[in-house]
């Protein structure tokens, strides 16, 4: 996988193992960053929280085209050792917490310009973890219909089998 755009563009990233995560493919990351320019304008002074960090390929994606700050959370060990690896090929030191991300949101008292929120497919915990979520524009990364119920959509976009969701709190 390589960056898609910004100062880190083409740069290498490792993914872990198609078992443990599912990659977001280029084309659709490219799609996310097109749409949130389009709506947020500049990224500069702006925090992209991902919520489901895999290979932190989004996050560096983010701090690539400008974000100024980027938080990760990720459960998995092998792919929090991934993210780590990803972001000192990058000379950057990775803002990740291990954990439980459904916890942890719960925990943060942050609010974040943009959450990325892209969990395992059919894990059922999308309205669950869009209950605790605290973030301006909230991307949803999904294959399945979700209840944005209290929600605003911004924009959907499809990209193969998978929808993406652009959402803010009514």
């Amino acid at each position: 996988m390589n960056i898609t755009a910004g100062i880190y563009k083409g740069r290498k990233i490792i993914a872990p193992d198609e078992k443990i995560t599912r990659p977001t493919l280029s084309k659709t990351r490219m799609g996310i960053f097109n749409t949130l320019f389009s709506i947020m304008g500049s990224f500069e002074g702006k925090t992209f929280l991902d919520v489901f960090g895999g290979s932190g390929i989004m996050g560096l994606e983010a701090l690539s085209r400008g974000f100024t700050k980027v938080k990760v959370f990720e459960l998995n060990k092998k792919s929090a050792e991934i993210i780590k690896k990803n972001y000192a090929a990058l000379e950057l030191k990775a803002n990740l917490t291990i954990g439980d991300s459904l916890r942890l949101i719960q925990k943060l008292e942050e609010k974040f310009d943009v959450v990325y929120i892209d969990p395992p497919y059919k894990s059922g915990i999308y309205e669950e973890i869009l209950s605790k979520v605290n973030g301006n524009i909230i991307i949803v990364e999904h294959s399945e219909n979700i209840d944005f119920n209290g929600y605003t959509i911004l924009k959907q976009k499809t990209y193969g089998s998978s929808t993406v969701s652009f959402i803010s709190e009514s």
